[in-house]
Parts: C-alpha cells; sequence; structure tokens
C-alpha cells in the first residue's frame, strides 16, 4: 500500500461553497424568492445549487388563478412547467443547478448545459439511517436504465461503510471509489462526513484525483444487474480512469487496455478489494498498488462480494519506470 503523499498527485484548489435549496415541495413560496437568492448567490460568488422537492404523489399544492388551492401531481405538468421557469432563472443568473426529486431529464441540456447533473433515482441517501436501503446490485443496473436518460447524482465516496452499522451500506470501499467512473454526473461531491475521510487519506486519493467529465467512455463488460466495468478518459487530459463494479457476488473480469495510446506506458494506479473483503462482513479491506501497464495488457478485475475496482491511468515517466513494476497477470 502507497501512503497518500507518496502518490502523483494532481494540483488541486481551494473548495466552493453550494447552495442547497430544498423546497419541501411548497413551490408557489420557491418561485416567489428565486431570483433575490439567485441575485444573492450572484453577487457571493456561489457557483451551483443542488434543489430538492421532498414532497411526492399528489402532494404539490397551490392556489390557481381563481384562487383555489389545487394538488399537483410531483411528476406532472405543473412540475414540468415549474422546472423549466427554474432553469431559466438560473440561466439568467449563470449559475448551476443539479436538483434532486427531479422531472425527467429529457435531453434539454443540450440548451441548458448550466443543468450539470439530477437525482432521479433511489440515491445514496436511501442507504441513511432510515432510508430503507438499495439492494447490493442496485448500482450495476443503474447504468443500463436510469442512466440512459442522463447524469445522475448519486453522491458516491461513503467511507463509514462498517458492518456493525445499523444502515449498512451494500458496497466496498473499492466499489465507493468506482461509482466515480461508473455513475456519469459532471457535478461530483465527496458525501461522507470530513472524519470519516481522514482515517483513510490514501482510498481518498482516488477522489482528489477523479475527474468529472469525459472526452471519451469504452463499456468494457457488463450484465445487467450482475457487474459492469467502464473505463473513461479525462476531458481535455491524457489520464484515463476504469471503475468496475458486482453485485452479492464476487467475480473475476478480464479488462483489455486497448483504449490506452498504444506504445505508451502507464502508471496503473489501483484500488482494488483486499482479500478479505465482502461488503456484510469487511467491507473496508482494500489494497492499492501501482504497476506499469500499456495498451496490450489484460488486466484480472478481482472483485468481492458487493464489491468493486477503481484505477487511474497516468502516462509513466522514466522515474516510474525504474521504481514501478510492470503488471503481471493473476494466474
Amino acid at each position: 500500500m502507497q501512503p497518500a503523499d507518496s502518490r502523483h498527485e494532481r494540483g488541486t484548489t481551494g473548495g466552493q461553497v453550494i447552495g442547497h435549496h430544498e423546497t419541501g415541495g411548497a413551490v408557489p413560496n420557491y418561485e416567489a424568492q428565486l431570483e433575490d437568492a439567485l441575485a444573492l448567490y450572484s453577487r457571493h460568488g456561489v457557483p451551483s445549487v443542488k434543489l430538492g422537492y421532498v414532497d411526492f404523489a399528489q402532494g404539490i399544492e397551490h392556489e390557481d388563478a381563481d384562487g383555489v388551492m389545487r394538488t399537483e401531481w410531483h411528476y406532472g405538468q405543473y412540475m414540468v412547467d415549474h422546472d423549466a421557469r427554474a432553469r431559466e432563472a438560473f440561466a439568467r443568473h449563470r449559475i448551476a443547478m443539479n436538483p434532486h426529486e427531479p422531472v425527467k431529464d429529457t435531453g434539454l441540456r443540450r440548451t441548458y448545459p448550466h443543468v450539470m447533473s439530477r437525482e432521479g433515482a433511489r440515491g445514496q441517501e436511501y442507504n441513511s439511517p432510515g432510508g430503507g436501503g438499495n439492494p447490493v446490485d442496485y448500482t450495476t443496473i443503474l447504468p443500463f436504465t436510469r442512466l440512459l436518460a442522463g447524469p445522475m447524482d448519486f453522491t458516491p465516496g461513503i467511507f463509514d461503510l462498517g458492518p456493525d452499522k445499523s444502515h449498512h451500506t451494500p458496497s466496498t470501499l473499492a466499489n465507493q471509489l468506482a461509482l466515480y467512473v461508473v455513475l456519469y454526473s459532471p457535478l461530483q461531491m465527496a458525501a461522507d462526513l470530513p472524519e470519516h475521510y481522514e482515517t483513510n487519506l490514501a482510498a481518498f486519493q482516488f477522489i482528489k484525483d477523479v475527474a468529472v467529465d469525459w472526452d471519451d467512455t469504452r463499456v468494457l463488460n457488463g450484465e445487467i444487474g450482475d457487474y459492469v466495468t467502464i473505463a473513461r478518459k479525462e476531458r481535455g487530459g491524457d489520464d484515463w480512469y476504469l471503475g468496475g463494479i458486482t453485485d452479492g457476488v464476487g467475480r473475476m473480469l478480464d479488462a483489455p487496455l486497448s483504449f490506452l495510446d498504444p506504445g505508451r506506458d502507464y502508471v496503473a494506479e489501483i484500488y482494488r478489494d483486499g482479500p478479505r473483503a465482502d461488503w456484510r462482513s469487511d467491507p473496508l479491506d482494500i489494497e492499492i498498488t501501482d504497476v506499469i501497464v500499456d495498451a496490450s495488457t489484460r488486466l484480472d478485475l478481482r472483485l468481492a462480494p458487493g464489491g468493486g475496482q477503481a484505477i487511474r491511468f497516468r502516462p509513466a515517466n522514466d522515474e516510474d519506470r525504474a521504481a514501478i513494476p510492470r503488471y503481471e497477470a493473476i494466474d
């Protein structure tokens, strides 16, 4: 295992404040304050906002033109119209938005690219206390279903995974890292508490490094509800990232690296399930290692039950080649 301060690290910048507008479904009240709120954010340089509409079924209330109180379906025409009004307001103030409990993504991101992501499925919050929990195969289904409609803000990155937790998240630590690659969203966050990251800074390094938008995507393998492996090239850079996840069944998967530039060596910074890893009994067991690979390499991905593997591929230099071993396949 490599300590965090010895690994190749990209430059980092300071954090930004992101707004959170939880409306509770009180849409008329929110719209009455929206322009003032966005003007305030503009003055203070707040670049983006996460919106929330926690009110379901026919629970959206408003008065019609005659003063009669109406109840609207959460995903009906009234909310579609509200989404359009909010989208226009955020565009005027040049602030990005990330709606939760949203109406379906329908391709309008081409016209309104400031709508960077949205939730629209059972996100990570369902794995919190009282959330009911997502099944262990859930994230192996999303790339073939919800993600076809557009980016999803799942909020991965949970490190507080101990099996003693009553809200046991069905995932290993390596799986949580792999989700940053598997589940596409150009607006990502580290969703756990800072103190939980401080106890495992070596694993947190992947979250610091991983890109959020991509120039190229390759799906290396996948079966709906069983497993999926995706490789993506960072936007405007030379690094590639790979994320592989599985359901409750441990697996060995083959990952050909033919997407890498031919004739070029890369350092594969690998975050993989440890030998004892299992989402039920030892979710925090993780191995972190560096090897030299190239486009002819075929990696063996060992995934624990509920596990995963996350890899950063960066171009190697002479110093890397002198210090880091070449990859040898697992027998």
